[in-house]
């Protein structure tokens, strides 16, 4: 055989064996990596099979914190409108005493109006008995006096007309008397039933004023927010509103403590925006606190005008109306002011119509009778002249000016009117519980405080904190040096100690603070 052939015989055998062999090989690694990518992807399904199961468990962890907050809310609310229902019913149950009690008292007059009625037919019967008898006896003696003395029928005549004439005018005085008297007691009784049947229509539940007001928070965490870092944030605010934050172990509470119910509100009011906002710290809580302030003003406008609409009185002057929204804040000896003032008019309004006057007027008056107690400035007149004098002022009518004016025997009364409305002041400040003298006191000390740290000059606030046991003046720094600081705390203390009397001891501070803000734009 050529051996070439036999070369290319070998060759193409070798190739044969070579693809044969290279197959084998080729289904060898092939089958190998097909099992490790089987095996990798168990892998990856056992991977994702622990992943969801976990995944699961965190949602039904989530799902059972959802459920149980969800549970806790609805128990709040059940327990807050069963309290509520509870009120209601407590409501329900004393108006229906009130109104037994009404019943009984209208039983009661009743049956005296029965017994006087009885004693009166009995009264009538007998005066129609003493009329037959007088009757008789004046026969009688007419017989004897033609008998005896042998008169003439027109001598009888005469005389008998002069007797009679005598005993008529006699009977005429006495049962004169008598109308007099009746007259008098009637007139007494009349006024006692309409005082109190005015009463009775306008009764209403009496609240003392207190001098503390609490903040509710959501969590104790918020505390430490107000607070701030070393008592900033809570300085910040006393120093702007004026009223004392207490902070203490009360759960989820904060305490406000100021004489003024107006700066308590401020101070209520700013509390919420900065907790809502969650942004505290002292450039805030001023710009809150005047934004706070000026919307209370707003709204010391929309009382005032609420007021005067549910009570029907219309063409009041608006400085009035701010007035009257202004009683809202105001107490008088710890009686809410415009409670006090709305019950007079009402009381008034009563009044007036059973007398047959006008009910309108006499609402009005009583309405404004105290507006004195509200002014914008200080001034050494009386509430009640004061009063007068803004209603004069704000072109209200000669009758208001002089029952405002007089309701406290400052001034003569001139009208019907006057009477009306200081005995309706008396009456809602005579309820039970509607006053009391030591608040008052207490607040009028407070306010010569404040009052006598303003005079000096320099000073730009003056708040009362503590319950009047530290007094805090705020001086414009352009007006008062450091210095100047130290001396008007050494004389401020010297004057409350010589001019006022307290208890314990008061503490001065000074606060002097200069800033300077640039805008960088």
């Amino acid at each position: 055989m050529d051996p070439n052939v036999l070369y290319i015989i070998i060759a193409v055998a070798s190739v044969i064996v070579g693809i044969v062999a290279g197959k084998f090989i080729f289904a060898k690694d092939t089958n190998k990596k097909v099992q490790e990518a089987e095996e990798h992807a168990q892998k990856i399904i056992a991977e994702a099979q622990l992943a969801a199961e976990n995944l699961k468990k965190e949602k039904l962890l989530e799902a059972k914190e959802k459920f149980v907050q969800m549970k806790a809310e609805h128990d709040r609310e059940v327990l807050e409108r069963n309290r509520k229902i509870g009120e209601g019913e407590n409501r329900i149950k004393q108006k229906e005493l009130t109104l037994n009690q009404k019943t009984e008292q209208l039983e009661r007059q009743l049956k005296e109006n029965e017994a006087i009625k009885q004693n009166l037919n009995r009264q009538i019967e007998l005066i129609n008995v003493k009329q037959a008898e007088l009757e008789k006896h004046q026969e009688e003696h007419t017989r004897r006096l033609e008998k005896i003395s042998g008169l003439t029928a027109e001598e009888a005549k005469a005389q008998l007309v002069e007797s009679l004439k005598q005993e008529a005018h006699s009977q005429a005085l006495a049962l004169q008397q008598e109308i007099v008297d009746d007259a008098k007691q009637k007139a007494n009784k009349e006024a006692r039933k309409i005082i109190i049947q005015t009463i009775q229509r306008t009764a209403s539940e009496q609240a003392i004023e207190n001098a503390i007001t609490v903040f509710n928070l959501e969590s104790d965490e918020i505390k430490g927010q107000i607070i701030g870092r070393e008592g900033r944030n809570i300085r910040a605010i006393e120093a702007a509103t004026g009223v004392d934050l207490i902070v203490d172990d009360t759960p989820e509470a904060i305490i406000l403590s100021c004489f003024d119910p107006l700066r308590r509100e401020i101070a209520r009011l700013s509390l919420q925006r900065l907790v809502t906002d969650g942004r505290i710290h002292p450039g805030r809580i001023e710009e809150v606190v005047e934004k706070t302030r000026r919307q209370l003003e707003e709204q010391v406008m929309e009382i005032g005008e609420r007021t005067v609409i549910e009570l029907g009185i219309h063409g009041l002057h608006k400085d009035l109306v701010r007035i009257v929204g202004k009683m809202r804040f105001r107490s008088s000896y710890g009686q809410n002011l415009l409670m006090h003032s709305r019950e007079v008019a009402n009381l008034c309004g009563v009044m007036a119509a059973e007398l047959g006057l006008n009910p309108k007027l006499a609402k009005r008056a009583g309405l404004l009778h105290d507006i004195g107690k509200v002014p914008d400035e200080e001034t050494e007149l009386s509430h009640a002249l004061l009063g007068a004098k803004l209603a004069e002022k704000y072109g209200e009518n000669p009758a208001i000016v002089n029952a405002i004016g007089a309701h406290h025997d400052e001034m003569e009364m001139q009208y019907v009117i006057a009477p009306i409305v200081q005995a309706c002041d008396a009456i809602s400040g005579a309820r039970p519980g509607a006053r009391r003298e030591i608040m008052q006191q207490y607040l009028q000390r407070i306010k010569e405080l404040e009052n006598m740290a303003m005079n000096y000059t320099g000073v730009e606030k003056a708040y009362a904190i503590q319950a009047g046991r530290e007094l805090r003046v705020i001086v414009e720094a352009d007006k008062v040096t450091d210095g100047d600081s130290e001396k008007l705390s050494f004389e401020i203390a010297q004057k409350i100690q010589t001019e006022m009397t307290y208890p314990g001891q008061i503490k001065v501070t000074v606060i002097r603070e200069k800033r300077a803000v640039n805008l960088a734009r």
